[in-house]
């Protein structure tokens, strides 16, 4: 193990939905507006506020570039790209400025990714034995498995989670890095109480989340639509991506690293 060393700053953020069934128990997988794939990941960032300091660059130099004068989302009333980054509302222009930044920053990230068809058959064994797969249990179990072996690497650390809808979920995200933590006590026989605080925030606070936002767009177009020139532009940076339900080789899915990336021709097509 790897001697602690200063604060560890994580940044947490999903991309997909947990929707797995209609209001009739149909399942819907796929269909228009819902995601085959359901991720979560972290952003390791060795220093958030330079971080900071280089995107809001970024974007003032954007902001004040006439090409964008009178693009609605470049406006401040319009609250998007004025506001912070976000992927999916960005112009391609931004995007490509964004994704031309991000490897000069020194993040790592790993993620977790659960195949949604697979979920639903999960889903229907539980429901007939009377159990329910709901969305804080899947997201949850990514959280803990994200953590198992990240919360012993600082001296301290900091965990900050994307807000989701009206609540924060801070008790139950609490609860699962407790768990990871237990695991990781377990797994290797010693002491990983190590100081940790936790707090839900909002892109446009913490730039952070800006950037989990954007590599999990990169990584979800590739799953999800086979394009991988956006992941191709960070591919270096994701240090872990565990694809939980590709179990061709391994029971407990196919994981990726550094040494073994992802790529194309290696990933198991989606079914639904």
């Amino acid at each position: 193990m790897k001697t602690p060393e200063g604060t560890k700053h994580y940044f947490v953020d999903e991309a997909g939905d947990t929707t797995l069934f209609n209001a009739r128990g149909v399942a819907i997988v796929g269909n228009e507006g819902v995601s085959r794939t359901f991720m979560v990941g972290v952003a390791d960032v060795p220093n958030p506020a330079a971080s900071r300091t280089a995107l809001d660059a970024l974007r003032a130099a954007l902001l004040a570039d006439p090409y964008f004068k009178g693009v609605p989302s470049m406006s401040p009333e319009g609250g998007k790209t004025a506001l912070c980054f976000h992927a999916k509302d960005d112009l391609p222009e931004v995007r490509r400025e964004v994704f031309k930044l991000l490897p000069t920053l020194g993040v790592k990230v790993q993620v977790a990714i659960r195949r949604k068809a697979d979920l639903v058959s999960k889903a229907r064994i539980l429901h007939s034995t009377g159990q329910r797969l709901g969305p804080s249990e899947i997201y949850d179990d990514l959280v803990k498995r994200l953590f198992k072996d990240r919360l012993h690497l600082g001296e301290s650390h900091e965990v900050c989670f994307a807000r989701r809808g009206k609540s924060d979920r801070q008790e139950a995200l609490t609860t699962a890095l407790g768990r990871a933590k237990e695991n990781f006590r377990m797994k290797w026989k010693a002491n990983a109480d190590l100081p940790l605080s936790i707090r839900a925030s909002v892109p446009s606070s913490d730039v952070g989340l800006q950037i989990i936002d954007y590599y999990l767009w990169a990584l979800q177009r590739l799953i999800e639509r086979d394009e991988d020139r956006y992941f191709a532009a960070v591919a270096d940076q994701f240090s872990l991506i565990m694809d939980l339900n590709d179990q061709r080789i391994k029971k407990y899915g196919r994981w990726y690293t550094a040494k073994d990336p992802l790529t194309l021709e290696k990933k198991k097509p989606l079914t639904s």
